[in-house]
């Protein structure tokens, strides 16, 4: 007994780390912002967190070389949509928003993720709770931007759609992924994934118009700011990730999206004054609830005590069970 509390706690502890680094990710975008052009910006983040996976890598002995031509197949689907699109469009989006808004309408991942899923995997089709799932989720990206002349104006309208682009740009690299095969663990994949997500930045903020490297002002707090994102919102959030994911299975790992916006949304609050709408809350609440719905076969089978009585690997190799980035879908048939 006394060791399944000691993993219960360890359980609960990882979900918390995850969620104040990935988190707090989102204020330190905003502050690094203030003197570094996004894409580069984004381009050194992984850089660095590429050579701390890549040494944890050396260090633990893991197999690190792709040696197949899916292996490479999914490093460079994965690092240009999952690492290199995703975060480009994510940094240059943040330009114009707060960080709790950033964090809210990224959670809209896991309710697109289905759609993509729908139209390029086979024998995949949405339900009416996805339907649902899906329009309560596009609901509430529609109450936080707030289209109008005003939002328009001020530039948080195009923030929004370029998020939502971001947030598209990975689930289309979820989907095109998840029946791909590697002979490499995860952390080596990720880390080469991060490589090529990286050159594919910095490729970016070469030919971005905007961007120059006299544009970068390399002050204390952007140093801090590239420092906390490479290490622990990467590095060392990645590491927790699949630790944890590991231990409970993806249907309880992914609700950390839903954890992160509000440790986003606090800590924005607090350590930079960003405000805290009704609007914003509103929006928040309608996509949890249209996660809920695209989800809720899944949760309904997780509280049911199946994967008590199945391991959760087993279960997943079941043709009613699709797993897509991490997240758990039910085939309604």
């Amino acid at each position: 007994m006394k060791s399944v509390n000691i993993s219960k706690f360890k359980n609960i502890g990882l979900f918390a780390l995850l969620a104040v680094v990935w988190g707090m990710s989102y204020p330190a975008i905003n502050v690094g912002l203030e003197s570094l052009p996004p894409v580069l910006f984004a381009a050194v983040r992984y850089d660095i967190a590429a050579l701390l996976l890549f040494g944890y890598v050396a260090v633990t002995r893991t197999a690190w070389r792709p040696t197949t031509y899916d292996d490479w197949t999914l490093i460079l689907v994965g690092g240009v949509l999952l690492v290199g699109a995703h975060f480009a469009l994510l940094f240059s989006g943040q330009q114009y928003v707060t960080g709790g808004v950033a964090s809210i309408v990224l959670s809209l991942t896991p309710v697109m993720t289905p759609v993509f899923a729908i139209a390029l995997l086979p024998d995949e089709r949405l339900g009416v709770m996805g339907v649902l799932g899906l329009a309560f989720g596009l609901l509430g990206v529609g109450i936080i931007a707030q289209p109008g002349p005003e939002a328009l104006a001020g530039g948080q309208l195009y923030g929004v759609a370029l998020l939502v682009a971001s947030a598209m740009s990975f689930a289309l690299g979820a989907v095109l992924t998840v029946r791909m095969r590697t002979t490499l663990p995860m952390l080596p994949l990720q880390a080469w994934m991060m490589t090529v997500g990286a050159l594919f930045l910095h490729l970016t903020s070469a030919v971005h118009p905007g961007e120059t490297l006299a544009d970068a002002a390399w002050t204390p707090e952007a140093l801090a700011a590239v420092a906390f994102l490479a290490v622990f919102a990467s590095a060392v959030g990645y590491l927790a990730y699949f630790d944890l994911q590991e231990r409970v299975g993806p249907i309880e790992t992914s609700l950390v999206n839903y954890a992160t916006p509000v440790v986003a949304t606090t800590s924005g609050w607090a350590l930079l004054g960003e405000p805290v709408t009704d609007a914003t809350i509103l929006g928040f609440a309608t996509i949890a609830f249209g996660f809920w719905l695209c989800k809720w076969s899944a949760f309904t089978w997780k509280v049911s005590g199946l994967a008590d009585r199945v391991r959760h690997r087993r279960a997943f190799r079941s043709p009613d069970l699709v797993v897509v980035g991490g997240n758990v879908y039910y085939r309604c048939r």
